[in-house]
């Protein structure tokens, strides 16, 4: 199939597939507005692997030509869409690549899903394979955009559930923990508690030293995983006039 005609199928697809309902019910999770298809995510999944077929064969770069298009278009499953292309190609990432992920981090997220499909997954697995990458990640949490902020914890999700990255977990958890964005919250909480899951006692001994001034948001996040007894001791929050 000619890749002019791609888009066109993938969005004439999509349409098919469309359902008001699932439109309604969609729109519900977010706090934003946000442009959808109301496609049921299982279903973008298998227009994003039938058509990468028909385009495996292309260079990376008109591959990712075609998500930046897919991006432009604002609808969250035509990104759910560039994200499935672009993850598919991760065994051919460079480090310029970088430079494009980034660009579609500033420019056309718009929502926490966009969010982190492009950073647990495609952003994330690029930070494992070029981890000199990672100080570029604490300039987003100083970042403007709330999106870029939020990535800057959310990219790390997929390996901090290895183990891996500790130091950068805590650094980054530590420049994003004043933020005043519940979504940014969510978050670095979401990554502490990936991160607790290998190492329990460093994530528990950060937050009892913080717990007086971290967001309660952020903090149920990050002990969710851990036993009874240590979810309640964060919890207890000494008096602040103690």
């Amino acid at each position: 199939m000619d890749t002019n005609n791609i888009l066109n199928e993938v969005r004439r697809e999509l349409k098919q597939n469309s359902e008001p309902e699932n439109r309604k019910i969609g729109k519900t999770f977010f706090k934003e507005e946000v442009r959808l298809y109301g496609v049921k995510t299982a279903t973008v999944t298998q227009i994003a692997k039938k058509y990468f077929k028909e385009i495996s064969d292309q260079k990376k770069s008109e591959v990712f030509g075609l998500c930046e298009q897919l991006w432009q278009s604002g609808y969250t499953e035509e990104s759910y869409i560039a994200c499935n292309w672009a993850y598919a190609l991760r065994k051919d990432y460079e480090p310029d690549d970088f430079i494009i992920f980034e660009k579609w981090l500033h420019l056309y997220v718009v929502n926490w899903a966009s969010c982190d499909t492009l950073c647990n997954h495609t952003i994330g697995t690029f930070i494992e394979m070029y981890p000199e990458y990672l100080p570029e990640l604490k300039l987003w949490a100083k970042a403007e955009n709330r999106w870029v902020r939020r990535g800057s914890a959310v990219t790390l999700i997929v390996p901090a559930r290895d183990g891996k990255f500790l130091k950068e977990v805590l650094e980054i958890s530590e420049l994003l923990l004043m933020d005043d964005d519940d979504l940014v919250q969510k978050g670095y909480g979401w990554l502490m508690k990936a991160a607790s899951e290998s190492h329990q006692k460093e994530i528990f001994d950060y937050v009892m030293s913080k717990k007086e001034i971290m967001s309660r948001t952020a903090l149920r996040y990050a002990i969710e995983k851990m036993p009874d007894e240590l979810r309640a001791a964060a919890m207890d929050r000494a008096s602040k006039s103690a």
